[in-house]
């Protein structure tokens, strides 16, 4: 005797109830990897001339907090260049720097880094260093 197509029926069934075992629902969309604080605008503090013809330099090193806006949240001292002046110039300049904010799942987040600011004083001195010599405000 032979079989009827009764086999063939419980195909297209089979598939259906596999379907219906959670394959209509999507895959979750990849979370995005994070990124770290990235900078912008970041230009350097102004070296008065005063300390520049003095000689006076080093490196200020700064514990900055990047905000979820990418502008500094908090700024500490981690170690001073050695002088007052330039740490609180680099201090004041690093409040105003621009920064792309870290980011987690595609979302801004804070994040602290270290930012070194620099103060190298001139090989040369400018010749506006010999009017501060003298007693003069450069180019009187």
């Amino acid at each position: 005797m032979r079989r009827t197509s009764r086999p063939l029926l419980a195909v297209p069934a089979l598939a259906a109830w596999l379907a219906g075992c959670g394959g209509s629902t999507p895959p979750p969309e990849p979370v995005p990897a994070p990124t770290p604080v990235a900078a912008i605008d970041t230009p350097p503090p102004e070296y008065p001339l005063a300390l520049a013809c003095a000689g006076a330099g080093g490196q200020t090193l700064l514990q900055v907090e990047v905000g979820t806006a990418g502008t500094p949240t908090r700024i500490e001292l981690v170690r001073g260049s050695g002088n007052d002046d330039l740490d609180r110039l680099a201090k004041e300049s690093v409040q105003g720097w621009r920064f792309r904010p870290a980011t987690r799942a595609g979302a801004p987040v804070a994040q602290t880094i270290q930012v070194p600011v620099n103060f190298t004083p001139p090989t040369v001195r400018p010749d506006a260093c010999f009017a501060l010599d003298a007693g003069r405000a450069p180019g009187a």
